[in-house]
């Protein structure tokens, strides 16, 4: 029997034991983890204001920090940067050094009240060891990215307690709907705000959003790209997801290696007490069979169902944050709500002062 023409429907995850006969079961083993002291929320940003670009992970060209500015002085912003966001040393944007230092300059700077990455790639975990933390908890501002940006979220609020937020690059697409989610989750905060998806036309079935696991779910959210989450395991600047909302998003890796970074998760006690699971879209990720009619590969869907169904907790893939147009703001280190049956994710409290 074709494996992708029997799952079917979500309800068949309750078989997904027979049909996937190598199942994984969470073990007690927990890596180490941090949870900060403290929660530090930076100040919100205004009209007028001025935003730092910093590109601290692969090198950018001049048309994207061009793209940038334009992006940011179109929403009343000014907009600073160095000699340093376009320099390069192999796929990076500069030395480790020059990344580094960039980065500490931003948060030291008293002009710059928040920070933008122009663009993710790779590079920002080589330079997490080089970044001030006592100096940015002593400064702390609004930092903002996604993909490998992951890595500076992740260690930025390890370190410091500080709300970090997994959201548009200075040279992603600013849409209506990226541009409202962006000022009302940075701007105009509210006690209550409520992120629905952006309503596609379906003709991406990796935009179709599913429950995997019906319910709702309340914690405080942490996550970002998978890969990179799953880098930073027994590291330590690796955050502890017990009592959080986990969210994820990925881009261009194969349903197998989606199945290895999430054994990797299971295996070293990241799901063990999540409160539910965000997906948002994994781009890109279905498997390019070589032989068409005789499948080779499981579905995104299915590992995704295999993997996660069994946690018993709610669970949704399809939100819409990741690498794609329509993106979501949001913060790690804030309180919210994931509902999965009516596809939104509220934020309980607001991520900016």
């Amino acid at each position: 029997m074709i494996r992708r023409n029997f799952i079917k429907t979500i309800s068949a995850a309750s078989v997904l034991g027979a049909a996937f006969p190598f199942k994984s079961f969470a073990k007690t083993f927990q890596s180490r983890t941090f949870e900060p002291a403290e929660i530090i929320k930076p100040k919100r940003i205004k009209k007028g204001d001025t935003i730092g670009l910093i590109a601290p992970a692969s090198n950018i060209h001049e048309d994207e920090l061009k793209e940038s500015i334009t992006n940011l002085e179109g929403l009343g912003f000014k907009v600073v940067y160095t000699d340093s966001v376009l320099a390069r040393s192999g796929y990076l944007g500069g030395t480790d050094k020059q990344r580094a230092d960039d980065t500490n300059k931003m948060f030291a700077r008293k002009d710059v009240d928040a920070i933008v990455c122009v663009r993710g790639g790779y590079g920002c975990a080589r330079i997490l060891p080089a970044l001030d933390y006592d100096m940015i908890k002593a400064n702390p501002k609004i930092l903002v990215g996604y993909s490998d940006i992951t890595a500076f979220c992740y260690g930025i609020f390890a370190k410091t307690g500080l709300v970090t937020f997994h959201g548009p690059v200075g040279s992603s697409t600013y849409n209506e709907f990226s541009v409202n989610n962006f000022k009302n989750v940075l701007m105009y905060p509210s006690d209550s705000f409520r992120l629905f998806n952006a309503v596609e036309d379906g003709k991406d079935p990796d935009y179709n959003a599913y429950p995997i696991r019906s319910g709702k779910a309340e914690g405080v959210l942490v996550g970002g790209n998978l890969s990179i989450v799953c880098s930073l395991i027994g590291t330590q600047y690796d955050i502890d997801t017990a009592g959080k909302i986990l969210f994820l998003e990925e881009v261009g890796e194969e349903p197998y290696r989606i199945d290895r970074m999430l054994t990797q998760m299971i295996e070293a006690g990241k799901f063990d007490k999540v409160k539910g699971v965000a997906l948002g879209v994994f781009s890109k990720c279905e498997s390019k069979e070589r032989n068409p009619g005789f499948p080779t590969s499981f579905t995104l869907k299915e590992v995704l169902i295999d993997k996660l169904y069994n946690l018993n907790v709610p669970v949704i893939y399809g939100m819409s944050f990741g690498h794609i147009v329509n993106k979501f703001t949001l913060p790690l280190g804030v309180k919210a709500v994931l509902d999965v049956d009516n596809q939104c994710i509220t934020l309980s409290e607001p991520a900016v002062l």
